[in-house]
């Protein structure tokens, strides 16, 4: 007869391997490929009776919001002939548009223009050269829009330097969040209009995620509905004055079945929330915006779970990207094992604001 505990160690061994076979290509050429191992080191980290069913979600959340570079180049060839964007021509209108290369940090603009390029090349014959940009028509590529606060900082300047007095601009991005994507965009026309140019903007994305305050209960990010009692929570709670923990009322709808259930959902906001707050305790003079469910100016953080191949943004959880287990002893940053490590704009950029 085969025991519990032995069917339980079978369920975890295969979703360890599982969750390592999905995010098999993070960072690739920059890191060691994931194993179950390296996975195993991150759940270890949260208590032993939910170690399991934090991977049961996990493996169903990444299979939606985990972006591969092979599903990258898939959406950006359907892109080169989407009659929705390229009408009649795909060729012809590739030829006479312009690919911006403007990203003032990091380099996921460059690489994702290096993508295209390849693809383009396959598909019209045409380099990124032989787009002229005489059609008026320029292309902005990324891998995310988020807070939508680096794409308007990137557009402003060009906006205001190079942009012709009329022109389209086609955001093309693999996700972005309602959110950001509005507040962006009315940015944008705002920016357009002051410089004194008429340009219309609009976005591509494979995939939208809800983010909106007033459709909270429909949220497509990390929003608890409850919230757990922990006293390191409750600290963190208390300095939060400007912006008050607002909870999404649970069982809403999702346009993107991401979550396995509401169980499943609940139980995740809630480790990774209590793991995040206890992250930011190690930091000496934690920056507003780093909040316990990610980077943002509000709440409890962004909450987003997109990954992609490239990299880990740091709008996702602290608890899937912080810490470094290879720093040193005496450093915060050893006392947390990521399941993502992030690459930063600069190198070391941040480990400041950690005390040893």
């Amino acid at each position: 007869m085969i025991s519990k505990s032995s069917i339980k160690l079978t369920e975890r061994g295969n979703l360890l391997s599982a969750l390592a076979a999905t995010v098999a290509d993070y960072r690739a050429g920059e890191l060691a490929p994931p194993t179950p191992e390296h996975v195993d080191r991150w759940v270890s980290q949260f208590e032993d009776d939910v170690q399991v069913p934090i991977l049961r979600e996990m493996d169903h959340v990444l299979k939606t919001t985990y972006f591969s570079r092979a599903s990258v180049e898939r959406f950006l060839s359907d892109l080169v002939v989407r009659k929705r964007l390229v009408g009649e021509d795909p060729c012809g209108f590739w030829k006479g548009a312009s690919l911006l290369n403007i990203q003032q940090n990091g380099r996921s603009q460059a690489e994702m223009v290096e993508i295209f390029s390849s693809i383009l090349r396959r598909r019209c014959n045409l380099t990124v050269e032989d787009c002229t940009g005489a059609s008026g028509t320029y292309i902005y590529l990324d891998d995310g829009l988020f807070s939508g606060a680096r794409i308007g900082k990137d557009l402003r300047a060009w906006l205001r330097a190079d942009a012709p007095e009329e022109a389209r601009v086609h955001l093309v991005v693999i996700a972005t969040h309602t959110y950001g994507e509005w507040t962006c965009i009315e940015w944008l026309k705002s920016e357009a209009q002051r410089a004194g140019k008429r340009i219309r903007f609009t976005v591509w994305p494979a995939i939208s995620f809800e983010n909106r305050k007033s459709y909270r209960d429909s949220s497509e990010v990390l929003w608890p509905a409850v919230l757990p009692e922990d006293d390191h929570l409750e600290v963190y709670l208390e300095g939060e004055t400007d912006f008050p923990f607002l909870p999404r009322k649970a069982g809403g709808r999702l346009k993107n079945q991401m979550f396995s259930s509401e169980a499943g959902r609940a139980l995740l906001e809630r480790e990774l929330l209590l793991a995040g707050v206890k992250i930011r305790a190690l930091c000496k003079r934690p920056s507003e915006i780093m909040r316990p469910l990610g980077y943002s100016r509000f709440g409890l953080g962004f909450g987003s779970m997109i990954v992609t191949f490239r990299n880990c943004p740091n709008n996702c959880p602290l608890a899937l990207w912080w810490g470094d287990p290879e720093a040193d002893p005496s450093h915060p940053f050893s006392r947390w094992s990521p399941l993502f490590p992030r690459k930063t704009y600069e190198k070391g950029g941040g480990f400041d604001d950690f005390i040893g």
